[in-house]
């Protein structure tokens, strides 16, 4: 089965605004999706990209208006000055991590929608997705153990600290990130069909 590699931040509001059309393309075209939480502050240090906080206010204006215009195209929720962000983003990266080990292992549980549930929690719900209650929520909505991250945290560290530096290395500068077998590179959800055309060999 052909795999994507899918780089993306817990943290990010175009992470979440992506919902699950990922999800729905690769299973119209058999693939794989390998999913690679990274720190984008630590990506963004080592691309020449700026936090939120640090652009200049005409960026953060159309930032916001953006987001707006975004999440009503894709008929989302969603909270502009969410109550918890930034927040720490590396527990819940770590959750999903382990919830990838624990499927490649045979368990049940959606991929997919544990990383938009999280993402949700953030941009929609107002909750903290650093704390250990609303990471385990996500966990069980998405159909796997609340408690799934606690014997693996060393490994999802290992693993997300990697993931960083395979980023840089591949050519990944923002979240979220697409990266086909054959290093076609997608930025952002809003190019989810030029992935999904691409894959069917019209891009």
């Amino acid at each position: 089965m052909p795999k994507l590699d899918y780089y993306f931040a817990t943290i990010s509001p175009f992470t979440y605004l992506a919902g699950t059309r990922l999800t729905d393309i690769a299973a119209r075209h058999g693939l794989e999706v390998v999913y690679k939480p990274l720190d984008i502050m630590g990506l963004f240090g080592r691309t020449g990209g700026i936090p939120p906080k640090d652009r200049h206010p005409n960026r953060q204006a159309y930032r916001l208006q953006d987001l707006e215009r975004a999440a009503k195209k894709v008929g989302l929720p969603l909270t502009l000055k969410p109550m918890f962000w930034p927040t720490n983003p590396a527990p819940a990266s770590y959750a999903i991590i382990a919830a990838q080990n624990a499927v490649a292992k045979g368990a049940d549980g959606n991929l997919g929608a544990l990383v938009h549930g999280i993402g949700r929690r953030c941009w929609a719900d107002d909750k903290n997705i650093a704390e250990t209650e609303v990471v385990a929520e996500a966990l069980i909505e998405a159909g796997f153990e609340a408690d799934l991250t606690d014997s693996g945290l060393l490994e999802g560290a290992e693993t997300y600290a990697a993931n960083l530096e395979e980023a840089v290395a591949r050519g990944v500068f923002g979240a979220p990130f697409y990266i086909t077998e054959d290093d076609q590179r997608f930025w952002g959800q809003d190019k989810l069909d030029d992935l999904d055309l691409t894959l069917q060999g019209k891009l």
